[in-house]
């Protein structure tokens, strides 16, 4: 099964437990406000890959990232391409090797998407707001995909990190946090919370593609600030 790959991380910290060998697969269907990487939007790009090559390229990093790490397929958004994640995942299993899918939840096929769950050990959840209509105004998506398929993962007992990206003037008060907070407390689940801070790095990306950033004028996220509202949840 080949799959569209934008990029590979080889030894990651940051998604999931342990070192992390990240696979970014390219397409996505949602248009974030803040989102970091428009460069994957476009489901014609990126390189293609088998994805049995794929895994056995992996293997070769086994010894990095050992029993406590693994590997997180992200994107784009890995659920447009269930057969290539399935695929790719069940081969890792099979060389007793630690899954994690970085999702937005958002599906194109439900049974293909039922298939990538087979073979998720933890799925890394961007819930990334607390109702429809702030999914349908900044990120143009249904918030109901998103929210099924964490159901899903709920109902077969896939472990779920949820993550949340805090935006000044647009997500970062109290109230706004605490709806997030009870949303994924919903989820039995849950293991963790990350509370993500926004970064503008990506407008350089954004000028360079021609594309307008939403948010352009929007400053980080300070971390000091977002600890004190962690704090007070």
């Amino acid at each position: 099964m080949k799959g569209r790959v934008h990029s590979i991380q080889s030894l990651g910290a940051v998604d999931g437990p342990g070192v992390r060998y990240v696979v970014f697969l390219q397409g996505c269907p949602l248009r974030c406000a803040y989102c970091h990487n428009p460069d994957t939007w476009d489901f014609s790009g990126g390189e293609e890959k088998e994805a049995a090559d794929l895994a056995r390229e992996i293997c070769r990093y086994k010894m990095y990232f050992g029993d406590k790490g693994g590997v997180t397929v992200s994107g784009g958004e890995p659920l447009m391409q269930p057969a290539f994640v399935g695929e790719l995942f069940s081969l890792l299993h099979g060389e007793g090797i630690h899954t994690a899918l970085d999702t937005s939840g958002v599906w194109a096929d439900w049974s293909g998407a039922c298939q990538v769950l087979d073979h998720t050990d933890l799925v890394l959840g961007d819930l990334k707001f607390a109702t429809p209509e702030e999914y349908r105004l900044h990120c143009k998506a249904d918030m109901e995909k998103p929210l099924a398929f964490y159901r899903l993962a709920e109902e077969r007992g896939v472990p779920l990190w949820v993550r949340h990206v805090v935006v000044p003037g647009l997500n970062d008060s109290l109230e706004d946090m605490g709806k997030i907070k009870a949303l994924a407390e919903s989820f039995s689940n849950l293991e963790k919370i990350e509370w993500l801070p926004f970064h503008n790095l990506c407008v350089e990306k954004y000028q360079t593609m021609g594309i307008p950033f939403p948010l352009a004028g929007t400053d980080n996220m300070d971390e000091e600030a977002l600890q004190r509202l962690m704090d007070s949840l």
